[in-house]
């Protein structure tokens, strides 16, 4: 009888569990995309979830680097601007907490930037996990509240759309465009077969469909185009670009279906035929969305501070100027009026010039890049500046750009 035989198990090595500083940084990262999708709540658990993320990078090592300074000054003007506009309303808490949100904002796309400085493709997979499953469950609540499954429908819809488990159907459905945009490039690249990937797409998209929300189906429908170029024109070989092309054609194939099916039911017909439409009786005449718009231009021009946070619903028949770049000189003043203006055309640049860097995280960056140029345009027509996923987008995009070349590339 061998030695090894004779062995009793007490004698065997004890497996040890080790956790590493880059699993725990994985898993918070992980945790906070996971938590973005419950925002019925303030502050919402993704917040709460930050906190967590910013004290272990803090305890474990971050590394911020120079190539980001674009972001954080320009970042740093923006809500500077807030401030100054802020003055005359300290006394107003909805006004401070407005401009509180914003600052808190700017540091997580700043640290979310830093933290791609290492271990850049675990995190990203982790974050996208994270975000695919809070799709889920967001999308979930959501045809819950749309079909008042178990009488859900006061809780997750809003003027018969479906929000979820957001305050509002027109973010709910953006919010949703990224982890589907990610599910067709893996669709469309080979990493999951059509069939898994319809089925990953189910819900979430059932979900932004049922927002009627036209600003998420253009965001959706742009930013996916986007991505189907670009990985076209970066496939290797003729081969891979024909598997694109197969895969989109048969995607899109089978989404129109499913649309069909969907119009097919008179109340979906109905409220679709009514959002679909480019005008709705309250973007028109002088004191419609763009009249006041227009409207608050020139009053602007005068008002190097702004009108102040959230006070252009004081002066105007509406709650927002539902344009993000009339909103940062209305609520930021001349000074972070141009700070963001800056920052996007910024943006636009490092964004363009990453997603054809021959790199690793190739195709994250066309992913991301693809829904954030496309949110970035949205601005046109909606207040974006306290969007989580927004900021989420701005910090990795800034944080794939600072990182060098790598060197597999530069050998080429």
């Amino acid at each position: 009888m061998s030695a090894a035989a004779q062995s009793s198990p007490a004698e065997a090595p004890a497996r040890r569990l080790t956790i590493s500083f880059a699993g725990i940084k994985r898993g918070t990262l992980w945790l906070l995309t996971a938590s973005s999708g419950f925002a019925l709540i303030e502050p919402s658990p993704y917040e709460l979830v930050f906190l967590i993320v910013l004290f272990v990078f803090a305890l474990t090592g971050i590394r911020f680097s120079q190539r980001m300074l674009p972001l954080a000054v320009l970042l740093l003007l923006y809500n500077i601007g807030g401030a100054f506009s802020l003055i005359p309303w300290m006394d107003d808490p909805d006004s401070v907490r407005f401009t509180a949100v914003s600052a808190y904002l700017m540091i997580t796309a700043i640290v979310l930037a830093a933290a791609m400085a290492d271990d850049t493709l675990g995190r990203l997979e982790a974050l996208r996990k994270g975000y695919l499953l809070a799709a889920w469950c967001a999308g979930l609540a959501a045809l819950l509240g749309y079909f008042d499954i178990a009488g859900l429908g006061d809780i997750f819809t809003l003027y018969g759309r479906a929000s979820g488990t957001f305050k509002d159907p027109n973010v709910l459905g953006p919010y949703l465009a990224l982890p589907i945009v990610y599910v067709l490039q893996h669709i469309l690249t080979g990493r999951i077969g059509i069939l898994r990937g319809l089925l990953a797409l189910s819900v979430p998209l059932a979900a932004l469909f049922f927002t009627f929300s036209r600003g998420a189906w253009g965001v959706l429908i742009a930013s996916s185009a986007i991505m189907t170029a670009l990985n076209f024109l970066i496939a290797p070989n003729a081969a891979a670009r024909g598997r694109i092309v197969g895969m989109a054609l048969a995607a899109l194939i089978a989404m129109a279906l499913a649309l069909i099916v969907a119009l097919s039911f008179e109340n979906v017909r109905s409220v679709f035929e009514a959002r679909a439409s480019l005008e709705q009786d309250y973007d028109q005449g002088v004191t419609g969305r763009f009249g006041n718009q227009l409207r608050s231009i020139p009053m602007l021009l005068d008002a190097p501070n702004g009108f102040g946070p959230l006070r252009f619903r004081w002066l105007f028949n509406q709650a927002d100027p539902h344009n993000v770049y009339i909103n940062a000189f209305a609520s930021y003043g001349w000074l972070g009026g141009i700070a963001w203006l800056a920052l996007m055309a910024a943006t636009c640049y490092v964004g363009w010039r990453l997603v054809f860097r021959r790199t690793p995280w190739q195709n994250h960056a066309i992913a991301l890049w693809s829904v954030l140029f496309v949110t970035i345009l949205q601005g046109l027509q909606i207040d974006t500046d306290h969007w989580r996923h927004l900021y989420l987008l701005l910090g990795l995009v800034w944080g794939l750009a600072a990182l060098p070349e790598p060197a597999t590339s530069r050998e080429r």
